[in-house]
Parts: C-alpha cells; structure tokens; sequence
C-alpha cells in the first residue's frame, strides 16, 4: 500500500446494528474514527443516530468492506481491498448478535452480502429495500455526490428514510 497500514473498525459482542460501508477515506484513515468526515455526518442524519449513538461500540457496529484506506484513484479513492472482507468479515460476524440489522451502505457492500442482486444496480437495490429486511437494508454512499442522487430519486427521502430511522430507533438504547 501507498501509505502506512491503519485498519479501522469498530464493533463488540452487544452491537445489534451493523454498518457496513465502503473503506475508510483520508480523513478516517487520519483520524482513526470510523465515518469521522462528511460522509459520517449524512449517515448519522439518514439513520438519526447521534455521535454518541453510532460510536458505541455496544450498540452499533462499524465495519468497511475494506479495514484500511486504499488509497487515491482518479475521481475518488481506489475501491476496497478484495482481500478484507473474505480475510475479516466472518470473524467478525461470529462475535456480533445474530438477530441484527444490517446496513450495507454503497455497491460493494451490497454486491457482496447481496449476491444474488449483482445485476441490478445500486438505486434499483435501494428502491426494493424492503425485499431484504429485517436482517438487511442497502443504501447508497453518502458522499457528496448522494445529494445529487437523491434529487433524482426524491422516494429515498420519502420511504427508505423514515423506514431505517424507525428501524434504528427500534434497537437503540
């Protein structure tokens, strides 16, 4: 890798809310803080958790595709790591609840734990949501570039939204 290695996870045995997003970026990668960027801030508004709410490890798991920032690519940062989520993932998952809800949060996420939906694109998995519940909820990435898409695809707001807050709500304490 072009720069050091810092895997950034967080997660414990209690954690019934699982976010599995893309891999962590600069920023993350700086700070060590999962969703510690604008990215972080949009996720928390989707799901209503608070701060203090999805950095507790006892109550939300956060996991990325790939633990450690890939690095740059051109219009954005490379992809995830193909070898994390084989390598890591299961042992996560052995230690977390089996009764939890599951973002997956961007398209190699959702590919990955959605395999059977690889040909249908990111929208058209968000927009059957409902298809994958109770155990999972796909989202986009909530980069910058979602606002855009969430102009093209105002049902976000009006359905998904209101369904993961609920849902979240549901399991919080």
């Amino acid at each position: 890798m072009p720069h050091s290695t810092r895997p950034v996870v967080s997660f414990s045995a209690s954690a019934d809310i699982l976010i599995i997003g893309q891999a962590p970026g600069s920023k993350v990668h700086a700070s060590g803080i999962p969703w510690d960027d604008a990215s972080g801030d949009r996720l928390r508004e989707w799901t209503g958790l608070t701060k203090g709410q999805m950095y507790d490890p006892g109550q939300v798991a956060l996991v990325p595709m790939g633990f450690c920032y890939p690095g740059k690519a051109s219009g954005g940062d490379k992809p995830p790591r193909p070898e994390c989520a084989p390598q890591w993932h299961g042992r996560v998952l052995e230690v977390l609840p089996e009764d939890r809800l599951t973002l997956l949060v961007g398209a190699y996420a959702q590919t990955h734990y959605l395999p059977q939906t690889r040909k249908m694109s990111m929208t058209e998995r968000v927009r059957s949501f409902d298809q994958f519940l109770p155990d999972f909820l796909p989202l986009p990435h909530p980069a910058w570039r979602s606002t855009i898409w969430m102009r093209k695809n105002p049902w976000f707001e009006s359905d998904v939204l209101p369904t993961l807050q609920k849902l979240i709500a549901q399991r919080i304490r």
